[in-house]
């Protein structure tokens, strides 16, 4: 049984009824999702089923909610690919398809890449790096032709980091942005979200007829979806979107040299296929990147779950969570340096290494009796409070909102109308971060501080939490699981604990950091107001709740990800460097 640490005392806080009138317009909501199809990837939608979920008596909460309404199982892909072999895996009883990775499928690259003589590779921010090395690198491994080239804005600091890791304008992969992508088959568009917002047109008006634009993240088409737009319709349109930071992917990629591979898994999507060659193309792309496995989703489905999953349990949300429970454990007279222990070092060392390989139900039966007691206590109130702020967010994101205030903030980076700039600022100024530098610096390697069982119930129930909202609206286990558990447990996790959250939160892509400045404290304060209130005032544990935890299907289609797992966790220096050029370069 894995060490639990000693109890303090966090029970004692007011039932939740009095939300009961917000939550009550909850009622009789029917989760809805549409997304777009492409000529290379066919929506199949399984007939609806009923609800899984029962009813929540026995519980404070239960008069504030109500059965779920009958929904559409989870959307599953199939598609075709005369280059790769496509696997079907059942998860949590619905089929899915997808590509195994392995760098001896690396030899297939010439072929999916056929009639591509160039790949312009466009920023070098949080994936731009990682991918044009891992692109270079495995092409290399078969002595293909292909070129990777860099397109960068004239002056930028970026250069140099470019040239440092081989890319040079004398060898012909790197130059300027424009010249990049006119001359390239294969466009990947790895600037900012703010930026490709901004740039657009010129970006279109550059790219070669019948050439494919590849994109990172969904971002550019729900931002075009709120002008009322669409790409233009003689390029191809493909995502290959890795589940994890560009430094994730580029440091797995390398430890998996030592194997036949590691890497950090990736959905796809083929938004528009002009010539046929599109799924095979963005199937070699996640190759060449070294995912284990890539599944099959839309753009649509892909910004909506990756930008929601940012400001939820992959960094907004988790921050939030730490900032509240850190604060509550001082009040109660916790030593700090063992609050920030059993907060943010909890998290990110043992409560995520035990998800990554044997799931969330193994962190709550690794606890003796007590520990389980107050897993549940912590699970039972924070699990509404949680979702009640997700389910804001997503429809936020799924509105155009978000992607709107995201490309809003981005242009008040820079003086206009008579306004000064507002970049950024950092957080780790505070007190509880500079514990936290404290703590690290005396940290044994390889030390893992034991489970906290509040701190691991408030953080399952978030994660739970999430995984339900993106069930309900129609996302697939895949996409799911990726976005709420494998993305945060072996990729943005390892990172916060090396590092800590707040230089997470200080140096991500600008979509995220907007994201975790925006809906931390909101996180925060319903924890803190709501749930940590039901516990001092002896809210009853809602067993329903705690059962349906239990019993979720989603445990075993975890289990089933887990085995296509990179069989080496990603390695992270306490050093680590993954702040960006431009961060450098500004100070923020």
């Amino acid at each position: 049984m894995a060490a639990t640490a000693p109890s303090y005392s966090v029970t004692g806080i007011s039932t939740l009824n009095r939300a009961c009138s917000t939550r009550s317009k909850l009622r009789n909501v029917l989760f809805g999702f549409i997304s777009s199809t492409s000529p290379s990837i066919r929506l199949l939608q399984a007939a609806a089923g009923a609800s899984r979920c029962g009813s929540l008596g026995g519980s404070s909460m239960a008069s504030c909610m109500v059965s779920a309404p009958a929904i559409s199982p989870p959307a599953s892909f199939d598609f075709e690919t005369s280059i790769f072999t496509k696997e079907k895996i059942s998860l949590a009883g619905h089929d899915e398809y997808i590509v195994r990775g392995g760098r001896n499928l690396f030899k297939l690259l010439p072929d999916a890449f056929k009639g591509i003589k160039q790949i312009g590779v466009i920023g070098w921010g949080s994936q731009g790096p990682a991918q044009a090395q891992n692109l270079r690198d495995s092409l290399a491994e078969v002595n293909s032709d292909i070129v990777v080239k860099i397109g960068l804005r004239k002056g930028s600091r970026s250069f140099a980091e470019a040239r440092a890791s081989g890319f040079t304008e004398e060898n012909g992969t790197l130059g300027d942005i424009w010249e990049t992508v006119s001359s390239s088959d294969l466009v990947l568009l790895l600037i900012s979200d703010a930026a490709q917002a901004d740039n657009y047109e010129k970006i279109f008006s550059h790219m070669k007829p019948n050439s494919i634009l590849g994109l990172s993240h969904g971002f550019l088409l729900g931002h075009l979806q709120s002008l009322g737009l669409d790409f233009p319709k003689n390029i191809s349109i493909i995502a290959v979107c890795p589940k994890g930071m560009g430094p994730s992917v580029r440091r797995l990629y390398v430890q998996g040299k030592e194997i036949n591979g590691a890497g950090i898994n990736s959905s796809f999507a083929v938004h528009q296929d002009v010539d046929g060659r599109a799924t095979d193309v963005a199937l070699g792309w996640s190759i060449a990147l070294g995912s284990p496995f890539t599944f099959a989703t839309t753009l649509e489905q892909e910004y909506k779950s990756d930008i929601f999953g940012e400001r939820g349990i992959l960094l907004g949300a988790v921050h939030g969570v730490v900032e509240s429970l850190f604060r509550r454990y001082c009040e109660n007279g916790m030593d700090e340096d063992l609050a920030y222990k059993y907060t943010v070092e909890c998290i990110t060392g043992i409560v995520s290494r035990t998800i990554s390989t044997k799931g969330m139900i193994a962190v709550y039966n690794a606890l003796n009796e007590e520990g389980k007691k107050e897993f549940k206590m912590a699970y039972s109130a924070s699990y509404y409070p949680c979702m009640d702020i997700l389910y804001e967010c997503y429809e936020d994101v799924a509105s155009g909102s978000e992607i709107r205030s995201v490309v809003l903030a981005g242009r008040r980076f820079y003086e206009k109308e008579g306004l000064p700039a507002f970049p950024m600022g950092k957080i780790d100024q505070t007190r509880m971060w500079k514990v936290g530098e404290r703590v690290r610096s005396a940290r044994p390697a390889s030390d893992l501080v034991p489970v906290y069982p509040f701190t691991a119930g408030v953080f399952i129930a978030l994660m739970m939490a999430q995984i339900e909202i993106l069930r309900k609206k129609g996302h697939s286990y895949s996409e799911i699981i990726n976005e709420s558990v494998i993305e945060a447990v072996d990729s943005l996790n390892p990172f916060m604990h090396a590092r800590g959250v707040s230089f997470m939160v200080d140096n991500c892509s600008t979509t995220a950091r907007l994201g975790s400045r925006k809906w931390a404290p909101r996180f925060d304060y319903i924890l803190t107001q709501q749930a940590l209130v039901a516990v001092d005032n002896n809210a009853p544990i809602n067993q329903d709740l705690i059962s349906n935890f239990l019993s979720d299907p989603v445990h075993s289609a975890i289990d089933i990800c887990a085995q296509l797992r990179p069989t080496v966790d990603i390695s992270v220096s306490p050093d680590a460097d993954f702040v960006r050029p431009e961060l450098r370069e500004s100070g923020n």
